[in-house]
């Protein structure tokens, strides 16, 4: 169910998220295999795509194989400002889908008083006497890549059918100048209409924090983008979703990332 709060406080919390937290990414250092069967990625928070700043962590990092089976990646090293996974695409070839899972991050709360409105990260700080709560949600992310060896298969494209995903129609390892990759937005299974893509270029500079296209879903949650560019790009979603009961706010603020690589025709 799309979030019921006011487009304008959308927009406030989302700018609000910008500034107090990094993005998250998943980046392949190749998009295929460049040593034998052996996988190599980085995850982390930035500014700048793909310059770690704060490591991911808090989560289990998993891998969608070419059958549609997931298994644990095999290793996950985490320093300071990044955690490096390592996976051996020992099922053969095929598609991968590499997945950070699901990192449960800071709470944040806004609140109007007297006219003027007021945000915090800091769950123990009380909202002032006669203040009204305008939000509260806790931020929720999650970052993928594909990686293919030899010709790509369509297992690990399934849909997970839980939370927030982009689910590609276009294959994300056959992407090419100045082609289309074609997805859509889905959320607990059911596609969002009108929810909003940024589309950034990993330049490693502050070039990257600029989109090269902000799109819009249609009605049938479905979005394009045709890059002008060979390079890697991060898809980025942001979507405000009813918590489950028991969860430590009643919303979930989403970050949902697809790291992939298009190339020249």
């Amino acid at each position: 169910m799309k979030s019921l709060l006011p487009a304008a406080l959308l927009g406030l919390l989302a700018t609000a998220l910008s500034a107090d937290a990094h993005t998250p990414y998943l980046a392949p250092a190749s998009f295929e295999p460049m040593h034998g069967d052996l996988v190599t990625l980085d995850a982390a928070f930035g500014e700048d795509f793909f310059v770690p700043e704060v490591v991911f962590d808090h989560s289990e990092f998993r891998v969608t194989l070419p059958d549609g089976r997931s298994v644990p990646a095999d290793s996950v090293h985490r320093l300071k400002t990044r955690a490096v996974i390592e996976h051996q695409l020992a099922a053969g070839p095929g598609t991968y889908r590499f997945s950070s899972g699901e990192r449960l991050g800071a709470m944040f709360r806004t609140w109007e008083i007297d006219g003027k409105q007021e945000s915090t990260r800091d769950p123990a700080k009380p909202m002032p006497a006669g203040a009204k709560l305008l939000a509260h949600y806790q931020s929720l992310s999650l970052s993928e890549a594909y990686v293919t060896a030899g010709a790509p298969t369509q297992a690990a494209l399934k849909p997970y059918g839980k939370g927030l995903e982009l689910v590609p129609a276009t294959h994300p390892s056959d992407l090419y100048t100045p082609e289309r990759f074609d997805f859509r937005i889905d959320y607990d299974g059911a596609p969002l209409a009108g929810q909003v893509v940024e589309i950034h270029r990993a330049t490693g500079d502050r070039d990257s924090q600029k989109p090269v296209a902000t799109l819009t879903t249609d009605a049938q949650g479905k979005a394009g983008f045709a890059p002008a560019q060979a390079g890697t790009y991060l898809a980025l979603i942001r979507y405000r979703g009813q918590a489950p009961a028991g969860a430590a706010a009643p919303m979930y603020g989403y970050n949902y990332t697809l790291t992939f690589r298009v190339l020249d025709l």
